[in-house]
């Protein structure tokens, strides 16, 4: 197979969903009010709000404690995805993009948790009085990164070709 991008391509597109997102989230609150929605759709709205905590706000009422705790996972966990971009077999293209919108998404999140104490959501999705937390583009980043690892895994990698193998001849 051809070798595909040099890991500074995937580094361009965390720089890129990055970009994106800090531009977003500036637009957001230079024209939003704080938790003041503003409809699009029935079931879509824009809604600036400041999540202290992790996904889901998960211990946003923590105390304060919290947001160097997620400081040093992010820190943690995008160092690490940089050195395994950076590793990375070139062929591993769809591991590599995975890892590129992971990294971004990773990296915008954290520069508002360092400088603000907070991460700035404001894309809400809802279904009548029913919600789902709010996100950014980081946060969507973050989750298409993780779809495309479990395409590459269950479909790509070495072990889930052999899995499949194996579920044919069962």
């Amino acid at each position: 197979m051809k070798k595909i991008l040099h890991p500074w391509g995937w580094y361009a597109v965390a720089l890129l969903v990055i970009v994106l997102d800090q531009w977003s989230k500036a637009v957001a609150v230079a024209h939003l009010n704080y938790g003041q929605p503003v409809t699009v759709t029935s079931f879509f709205d824009w809604t600036l709000l400041h999540n202290h905590g992790a996904a889901f706000s998960f211990l946003s009422d923590a105390g304060g404690w919290q947001r160097w705790f997620f400081t040093a996972i992010a820190v943690g966990m995008s160092i690490a995805i940089t050195i395994w971009l950076y590793r990375i077999a070139r062929e591993r293209w769809l591991e590599s993009m995975a890892l590129g919108f992971v990294l971004g998404g990773a990296v915008g999140n954290l520069y508002d948790r360092l400088t603000l104490g907070y991460v700035v959501d404001f894309i809400s999705v809802h279904y009548q009085d029913k919600y789902f937390p709010a996100f950014n583009v980081a946060d969507s980043a973050i989750c298409f990164g993780a779809f495309l690892m479990i395409v590459h895994m269950l479909f790509f990698s070495e072990e889930g070709k052999v899995k499949r193998e194996e579920s044919d001849h069962a």
